[in-house]
């Protein structure tokens, strides 16, 4: 039986007794060859290739970035900048007009549907709410509107607003003076009209209305 002593097995048990081993270094990663470069076929990994780089993930992001902002941009161009409706036409006449706002002036007025006042059946639908496209559109409602007679104007209908347009939906873009004869429904009682029950007649030389003479009625 052989005895040891306790300084024996504590300089065996030290740690540092022992030789200094260095480090191993670790082995330095090589860049993935491009599929251009011919080391990328000698790669032994198969499957190497169909790993999805962050190349391709930041392009799909951008892809899906840019179709979204393109999008936006598409739906606010059809809401607030292409008219849906166009080429519309309506007769009747110009209750009101008047230049309006405070940091964009804009032409803004009321339309009286011209087949409202003359049809019964049908029921009212409303004033046309409107906003003149620009200044010589305004002059011809306004004019129309001192002389007390009908006008036809061509309308076009937005889904929204925008300030420097108008604070309406609905843009009058040309009006001219209505031929009440081939509106339906045609009255008889109006100045237009020759032979019409109506007690003033429409002077083209001034563009008014005066009162006819007595016994000119028909």
């Amino acid at each position: 039986m052989i005895f040891r002593s306790k300084q024996d097995d504590r300089e065996e048990d030290d740690f540092f007794n022992t030789p200094h081993q260095p480090a191993q270094p670790k082995p330095v990663k090589q860049p993935t060859p491009s599929p251009e470069d011919p080391k990328y076929y000698d790669i032994d990994d198969e499957w190497e290739h169909l790993r999805p780089s962050s190349r391709n993930w930041k392009f799909w992001l951008w892809l899906v970035a840019g179709a979204v902002v393109v999008g936006l941009g598409y739906a606010a161009w059809l809401r607030y900048f292409t008219p849906y409706s166009t080429h519309e036409v309506q007769y009747g006449y110009v209750e009101q007009i008047m230049r309006r706002g405070d940091i964009f002036k804009t032409f803004e007025g009321v339309l009286i549907p011209y087949k409202a006042i003359n049809d019964t059946i049908v029921p009212y639908d409303g004033d046309i709410i409107f906003t003149a496209k620009n200044d010589h559109v305004a002059a011809e409602l306004r004019r129309m509107q001192l002389a007390n007679l009908p006008v036809r104007v061509e309308l076009e209908r937005y889904h929204a607003t925008v300030p420097w347009r108008g604070e309406s939906r609905v843009v009058i873009v040309s009006a001219d003076t209505a031929d009440v004869t081939k509106i339906y429904p045609v009255t008889l009682n109006h100045p237009l009209i020759p032979g019409s029950d109506c007690g003033y007649r429409y002077n083209p030389a001034t563009d008014s209305l005066h009162l006819a003479a007595s016994g000119s009625a028909r």
